[in-house]
């Protein structure tokens, strides 16, 4: 398992430490043609080499300097400015699983005879995605008899702002409850208010302060609710 780590902390050095904006400002101008994109490549092998700490490891950390070549030089090309965001990650999970399958290569793991626990994990995705999308979607409809009419304004906040702070809140408070620790669940709640109920009270509209507090609270108790039952049925 200590390989696995050495070929991770590699690519983390080699992807967010020794690889310089201008470098990444090249490969998006230059493309292919970049050899920066070339160096970044032998740049990764090098550092698998010293993180694993053998000269015998050579010709798989060759074979991970292609792999991460490849995936860096298709992602590069198909990449355009609305699709950046999206192909960053695409690009980094691509580079997690190369990395996985050539460990198990090396040390002949049966990758399908991991000993997953398929139920557990069935109901984690299921807790988690629900707490996502459907909540957020649950509390607008909930919500929508009251929304102030300053909702409909345009303002100054972010797109798509308040659905994601939802659902890293309950995320949190879904993963804090889980590991018992519900002190947590009160310093985001404060953290919250500070940040969010401070700009409220400047506006003195009472609707729109009321409106945001039944989202929040209705946010907060599905979460709570949510890691209870999830406990609940894991200890069943």
């Amino acid at each position: 398992m200590i390989l696995l780590f050495q070929l991770l902390l590699a690519h983390l050095l080699g992807d967010f430490l020794f690889q310089p904006n201008a470098w990444v400002l090249a490969k998006e101008n230059k493309k292919i043609r970049s050899y920066q994109l070339y160096l970044h490549a032998l740049i990764h092998g090098m550092l698998i080499l010293l993180t694993v700490g053998s000269l015998a490891f050579w010709p798989w950390a060759l074979i991970l300097a292609g792999i991460h070549l490849f995936i860096d030089g298709l992602k590069i090309s198909l990449q355009k400015e609305q699709t950046k965001r999206a192909l960053f990650f695409a690009d980094q999970l691509a580079h997690l699983l190369s990395i996985i399958l050539i460990w198990a290569c090396y040390q002949k793991v049966d990758l399908f005879a991991l000993p997953f626990n398929k139920t557990y994990l069935l109901i984690v995705a299921t807790f988690v995605f629900g707490l996502l999308t459907p909540t957020s979607v649950a509390i607008k409809i909930f919500i929508s008899k009251w929304t102030p009419h300053t909702e409909d304004k345009q303002d100054d906040s972010l797109q798509s702002a308040g659905k994601y702070i939802g659902y890293i809140e309950r995320l949190l408070v879904f993963i804090f409850l889980l590991a018992n620790h519900w002190e947590a669940v009160g310093f985001l709640i404060a953290a919250k208010s500070v940040f969010r109920f401070g700009d409220l009270k400047a506006s003195k509209d009472r609707k729109l302060t009321e409106y945001v507090l039944i989202g929040t609270l209705l946010s907060f108790g599905i979460a709570i609710l949510a890691a209870i039952s999830f406990k609940y049925l894991i200890a069943a």
